[in-house]
């Protein structure tokens, strides 16, 4: 091996370890970034026989960066419901921009999860990366095709009202009221009978309005009792039938009080009757409703009974909802993203996909920390989280950086030896080169 070659293993050496520097200072600088995945050096043996010199004695050195990409960070908790972290494989599939209709957008993955919302909604992280999800429909159900990605925007829904449904009532109807003949359905409605107990209970619109239900009942026969059902607001709203009546019917008891049918006219026995109020969309803006209203468990005293005491009502239990503003979302370990409202109601808006590669070593690293698909990584497989290998999600938490600052210290120190020994390699190098020189 020659003077010169020695000179240049020394020069490979320093540009080994300058590069080795190079990652240990990346390290230690995103000690405390989001999600950031530490790289170690690689060095590697040159032979000079490898450029064509034929000298096989000589060794210098090349250092290659390796991306560990799969190492799991310290999960750390927020009180943020949108700071995520993925807890096993996989990535977050972020855009550098809010995704347009119809145009295609470029796709980045990430594990860096500190997302806000931007003044629109939309979840970003600190980097800029917009988060992308799937839509849900209004069954909670994901799209057909696992390419439609949209924005995951927490501001999505202004507020939620629901319907009412059921309706379910417990009162005792006395058992000693006279009983009223003849009777014709619709004559308490129409003012010719005096119910013998009635009540009015609001139930809930399609738009989070409330709309009043009278219910009224007279005694028609031993054990029998006729009941109607009518609207109390304003008939043009319902096509304004004769009184307002949406039902009429007949209910009988057992000898022990108990209920024996809501509807005499239905074989079997049933307990519970609808109700459909026929709301004209042009005038009420509603479409019809129908409403279950249970009276109680055939052979029991769970709803309206008949014994000798007071007609009272003792509870009403109404489903549906008033308006309700959003208060926030929830995130499920699923991806689930659930909009929550002041009036207690909630809708899943969005799922959170997880996307995995055959080797994530293998991703090209884009400035942001985030990680552009090769032909290294293979291509994306955007799946659900906690299924196919996919790592979970946990939200209310951050992954921390892999890098360790004992580790990186370390690695400074050996770095500074090696670079000064390949430093005084060229320097030794230069003084034999100059003891040759003053030979006479």
């Amino acid at each position: 091996m020659s003077i010169y070659g020695a000179m240049m293993i020394g020069v490979a050496g320093l540009s080994a370890n300058s590069r080795a520097l190079s990652v240990a200072s990346s390290n230690i600088a995103n000690v405390n970034t989001i999600g950031y995945k530490a790289s170690s050096n690689a060095f590697t043996t040159l032979l000079a026989s490898a450029v064509g010199t034929g000298d096989v004695s000589s060794a210098g050195v090349t250092a290659n960066q390796q991306q560990h990409v799969t190492e799991q960070g310290g999960l750390m908790s927020t009180t943020s419901a949108t700071d995520l972290a993925i807890s096993g494989n996989g990535f977050f599939v972020v855009s550098p921009s809010v995704q347009t209709p119809g145009a295609s957008q470029a796709q980045l993955y990430t594990r860096a999860g500190n997302f806000v919302p931007d003044s629109k909604g939309n979840l970003q992280n600190a980097a800029g990366f917009y988060l992308l999800g799937w839509p849900l429909a209004s069954d909670g159900s994901v799209p057909t095709d696992r390419n439609d990605l949209t924005n995951i925007n927490v501001q999505k829904l202004a507020g939620k009202a629901e319907a009412t449904t059921k309706m379910s009532l417990q009162m005792n109807l006395q058992a000693s009221t006279p009983i009223t003949s003849p009777y014709t359905p619709g004559a308490m409605a129409a003012g010719t009978v005096a119910p013998a107990f009635q009540r009015t209970i609001n139930v809930y619109d399609s738009q989070g309005g409330t709309q009043p239900l009278q219910v009224s009942y007279v005694k028609t026969g031993a054990n029998t009792w006729s009941y109607e059902v009518t609207y109390q607001g304003a008939g043009a709203n319902i096509g304004s039938p004769a009184h307002n009546i949406l039902k009429t019917g007949t209910m009988s008891f057992n000898a022990d009080g108990t209920l024996a049918n809501a509807d005499n006219t239905a074989s079997p026995a049933t307990g519970a009757v609808s109700v459909t109020i026929p709301w004209v969309p042009g005038v009420a803006g509603l479409n019809p409703q129908t409403i279950s209203i249970n009276m109680g468990t055939v052979g029991g005293s769970d709803g309206v009974t008949q014994f000798d005491n007071p007609s009272a009502l003792v509870s009403s239990n109404v489903d549906g909802s008033l308006f309700g503003a959003l208060t926030g979302v929830v995130i499920d370990n699923n991806g689930f993203v659930t909009a929550q409202f002041s009036n207690g109601l909630s809708q899943k808006v969005f799922k959170i996909p997880v996307a995995t590669f055959a080797n994530p070593d293998g991703l090209s690293a884009v400035t942001g920390n985030a990680y552009t698909a090769s032909l290294a990584s293979g291509t994306p497989t955007v799946g659900e989280a906690n299924l196919g290998g996919a790592g979970l999600i946990q939200s209310k938490s951050l992954e921390g950086s892999t890098s360790d600052l004992a580790t990186e210290f370390t690695n400074l120190i050996t770095t500074q030896r090696a670079y000064s020994a390949s430093a005084r390699i060229v320097t030794t190098a230069d003084q034999m080169l100059q003891t040759l020189e003053q030979i006479q």
